[in-house]
């Protein structure tokens, strides 16, 4: 499998270290990487497992990923993308977990990655920019788009706006029944056991971490960790910055309210929590990578071994749930796709994703200064962004390239 996959594989391993600018910017990254620069998924298909993936809770560009292996190669495949995504970044923020207490914290908020959000941008409209034809196609997906546009604009962040406006979409485009008309399916046999595992592993972990809690057991802050983390990755919609808001008040604010009753509850220092959610948005691959830089810090008193199984239990906790649900969820809607309902539904989900990635451009666009200081980097921005959006569009230059291209600019301006 390695060798047939070799190149496929090889294409993520490149994205997973040049994936910068978060899951919004990801989804241009991956339209260049596995659709224009080798075609191992077809536009519609990239635009299909985003729109699922967003309405399920986890890192939706994680399980997008996934679901290309998925496609390629069955489970095995995919399980092996999964794996080859997020371990660069994992690897990073758990070893930020153990280097925090030699380094200036105030200096890692370095000028190398000052161009990466205008690079976002430029992603981000390469990425709606070419998803348009294939969605804007009549009177209501134009009416779709512009409202997904404003509510994601407006309620940018809020867990739950995207699920809703996908799901809206897809009702309103079926209120037409006259162009497809419904062919009766023979329903197909469905696969439970990643399903159950999930839901297993999810009471088990709370049953089993409470126990440790009421009857106070030795070292039972790895318990705690795993469920903690796994209930996140479980509940979570929004993507990251959902997520750490989440991790902030789970492990930073609630330990001190709590300190009486339980003094062994996973800590993590509040101003380590802001350092690792600063870094984890400047470093490449998945913003969920930040569990092992948190299940590093929970652990770091219990000497460097435990810290290693804290930045392990964070990774596989944060990303397993995610998996699980993609590969149980995927093959059924691929099933429900045969229904006219459900392809009728995928005309307004195609609109609403084009809705998101415009709101998305243009709120990152709001957050970028242009009146810097020095109006050489105030012109860098622009040209960032431009010339981003240029490349990907009229060239067949490699993401990467354009990547170490806006980190050298970074550096020297």
């Amino acid at each position: 499998m390695l060798l047939r996959h070799f190149h496929f594989l090889k294409s993520v391993l490149l994205y997973s270290v040049t994936a910068y600018g978060g899951p919004q910017a990801h989804i241009g990254m991956m339209m260049k990487t596995f659709v224009h620069k080798r075609p191992y998924v077809t536009e519609q298909e990239l635009m299909e497992y985003n729109a699922f993936c967003q309405l399920l809770p986890g890192a939706s560009s994680t399980q997008t990923v996934t679901l290309i292996g998925y496609k390629r190669g069955g489970v095995p495949l995919a399980v092996l993308t999964l794996l080859i995504w997020i371990l660069p970044a994992c690897i990073m923020m758990g070893a930020l977990s153990f280097l925090l207490g030699y380094i200036d914290q105030r200096q890692l908020g370095t000028d190398i990655f000052k161009f990466i959000p205008s690079m976002a941008v430029g992603f981000l409209a390469y990425a709606a920019f070419t998803a348009f034809p294939l969605a804007i196609k009549n009177t209501i997906t134009w009416i779709i788009m512009i409202c997904s546009t404003a509510a994601t604009y407006f309620l940018f962040g809020k867990p739950g706006v995207i699920p809703a406006l996908i799901i809206a979409g897809g009702i309103v485009t079926n209120l037409s029944l006259k162009r497809i008309p419904q062919v009766e399916q023979k329903p197909k046999k469905i696969k439970w056991w990643n399903f159950w595992l999930f839901g297993i592993i999810f009471i088990a972990a709370g049953i089993i971490s409470e126990r440790a809690r009421i009857d106070n057991w030795p070292n039972r802050k790895p318990i705690n960790l795993f469920e903690n983390t796994y209930r996140m990755g479980s509940l979570v919609f929004g993507g990251g910055q959902v997520l750490m808001p989440m991790m902030y008040e789970q492990w930073s604010v609630r330990p001190e309210a709590v300190k009486k009753k339980n003094p062994n509850a996973v800590q993590i220092d509040e101003k380590d929590m802001y350092t690792g959610m600063g870094i984890v948005r400047a470093l490449p691959g998945p913003v969920f990578s930040i569990a092992s830089f948190t299940g590093g810090m929970a652990l770091k008193d219990m000497g460097k071994e435990m810290q290693v199984v804290g930045c392990l239990i964070g990774m596989i906790a944060i990303f397993l749930p995610s998996a699980l649900l993609v590969l149980f969820f995927y093959p059924i809607w691929n099933n429900l796709k045969k229904y006219a309902a459900v392809y009728r539904s995928l005309e307004g989900i195609n609109a609403v994703v084009v809705g998101v990635m415009i709101a998305s451009t243009f709120y990152i666009m709001k957050d970028i200064t242009f009146s810097d200081i020095k109006p050489i980097s105030s012109f860098i921005s622009i040209v960032a962004m431009l010339g981003t959006f240029l490349l990907l569009n009229y060239t067949r230059i490699a993401a990467p390239f354009i990547v170490i291209a806006c980190l050298l600019l970074g550096y020297f301006f």
